[in-house]
């Protein structure tokens, strides 16, 4: 896996994937190395404090159009529909296909968060391993991979833990190197 040039490759990154993928780890962990602020789409798909109610449509969708026209961003979520409006403005996609399996255990790893009841967190999970099986669904594997096979931008698939991990490493020493090699062409 290599990167051609991070610094304008990386100025826009979209990750998307299933509930408990990893997006909002791999998102922290560019965010942090590129000094980019990150977009959480459930922030702006949820109410405030209220897991589980959804902001109104066009208060959501602008935010989201907000959000997408900043210069840098690493944005991160399921809402394919979401991803879709700012699908222009990405420069790199990162598509997180784990198996349904492994999003549960992560789910369950990390437990009822954002004042969640059990109820809503059972259905989480339900919800999270129907991933492959939902149709006509924009939180689907079935759009997700629409969305990923028509980006013509760089984008990667990521179908691994050990491959999430391996891409958050190997983008930390591929942006060091830019940053050395644009430091010895000043100099």
């Amino acid at each position: 896996m290599t990167f051609s040039d991070p610094p304008i490759a990386f100025d826009r990154m979209l990750i998307m994937g299933n509930g408990g993928a990893g997006k909002t780890w791999l998102a922290r962990r560019i965010g942090e190395q590129l000094h980019h602020p990150i977009v959480h789409l459930d922030d702006l798909h949820w109410e405030p404090g209220r897991y589980g109610i959804a902001r109104v449509r066009a208060l959501r969708d602008e935010m989201v159009k907000t959000a997408a026209e900043r210069d840098v961003w690493v944005m991160e979520g399921v809402y394919g529909q979401l991803a879709n409006m700012v699908l222009n403005r990405t420069t790199i996609l990162v598509w997180i296909d784990l198996p349904e399996e492994e999003c549960i255990a992560n789910i369950q790893e990390r437990g009822i968060q954002g004042g969640e009841s059990q109820t809503q967190f059972d259905g989480l999970l339900k919800w999270v391993a129907e991933y492959r099986s939902r149709a006509n669904n924009w939180n689907s594997f079935e759009m997700h991979a629409r969305l990923f096979s028509v980006f013509s931008r760089p984008k990667f698939l990521l179908s691994s833990r050990a491959a999430v991990t391996d891409f958050a490493g190997r983008l930390s020493i591929s942006f060091d190197e830019a940053i050395d090699e644009r430091a010895q062409i000043s100099e």
